[in-house]
């Protein structure tokens, strides 16, 4: 396998930088990465790995993206936090372009498999309201009533998957990230997600002094991280793997949003005020990964601690942040 070509979509983006950093690693000599951002603002960029900026949600690019590939990763996506997803509905609906076009010009191509990354969006807001929440099981995605815009979108994506299976017989597989987070993603800039959010409101509050720092809702919320090495390899498993119909990936340590809050400084040594914005998107109330099926098909879940993910997470965030304020990293 490690001699064929392999096309990673959104390969300039958060996981789709590690992916293509993981299959490096592992010897692989066919990589091509195409995101739709120039690439000076590629998250992860290797000069040894075929480089393309095109944008997916055009078919002659995934035509071209596709051609001679034996397996497709699509994790391209317009996406971001809580609150990118709520203010940016039809933007992130958009996003069906690529997977559409994708699949038609992966089935063209007879590519070998092809992996689509969903969300924990998709699921059923009623079973979301409270932050004594019930693991969501894969079944608890019908009846649909997923996060308006961005849930939808890949709600239907991944039922186009199963038809391109069951109608064309492409090999299609597809996992539902519950909360990606980990160094070299987006930190600021309206994008990022609570991990990063929380870790840059930390680290700027110890930079400039101040005292407090803003939470979004009540703090109350919970939800589960995952940290994006289990992320990659759970992606590597279920595209090898024999699961047809959508599976969760993520993990099942939950925690509250003001827990988070608290464990990050508890890693940077300090204490602020916590100022609660009421009016800020917030998501649901409650969501946590039901991992009984990953563990009885895969014999294993995502199992890196919370607490040793955003470890590294804040410090390199750190980093990040005290580069761009030195003037070695320039935002356009």
């Amino acid at each position: 396998m490690k001699d064929k070509l392999i096309l990673v979509a959104g390969g300039g983006g958060f996981i789709g930088g590690h992916l293509v950093a993981h299959f490096r690693n592992a010897g692989y000599t066919r990589i091509r990465s195409v995101d739709v951002k120039p690439f000076d603002e590629w998250y992860q960029q290797f000069d040894d790995v075929e480089n393309v900026q095109a944008d997916l949600k055009l078919r002659e690019a995934c035509v071209k993206a596709c051609r001679g590939v034996s397996e497709v990763y699509n994790l391209a996506a317009d996406m971001g936090g809580m609150g990118f997803i709520e203010n940016n509905k039809a933007l992130c609906m958009l996003s069906v372009l690529i997977n559409t076009h994708l699949l038609q010009a992966a089935q063209e191509a007879k590519v070998d498999r092809f992996f689509y990354a969903s969300s924990a969006c998709v699921y059923n807001a009623d079973k979301q309201r409270s932050e004594d929440v019930v693991p969501l099981k894969e079944a608890d995605a019908y009846p649909a009533m997923p996060e308006d815009g961005y849930g939808w979108e890949k709600l239907f994506s991944e039922r186009m998957c199963r038809h391109f299976r069951e109608d064309f017989g492409l090999v299609t597989r597809v996992a539902r990230f519950h909360n990606v987070y980990g160094p070299h993603g987006t930190w600021d800039g309206g994008r990022e997600k609570a991990p990063a959010a929380v870790c840059r409101k930390i680290i700027n509050a110890v930079e400039t002094g101040a005292d407090e720092i803003e939470i979004w809702g009540d703090g109350k919320q919970t939800r589960s991280f995952m940290y994006i090495d289990d992320c990659v390899e759970g992606i590597l498993k279920i595209m090898h793997s024999d699961i047809e119909e959508p599976i969760n990936l993520g993990s099942d340590e939950l925690t509250t949003i003001n827990g988070l809050v608290e464990m990050v400084e508890d890693i940077a040594g300090v204490e602020f005020k916590h100022r609660h914005n009421l009016s800020a998107p917030k998501g649901v109330n409650g969501r946590n990964s039901d991992n009984t099926l990953i563990k009885k098909y895969l014999g294993w879940a995502p199992g890196i601690r919370l607490r040793d993910g955003m470890e590294r997470t804040y410090h390199w965030i750190r980093e990040e942040y005290l580069k761009l304020h030195r003037g070695e990293i320039v935002r356009t």
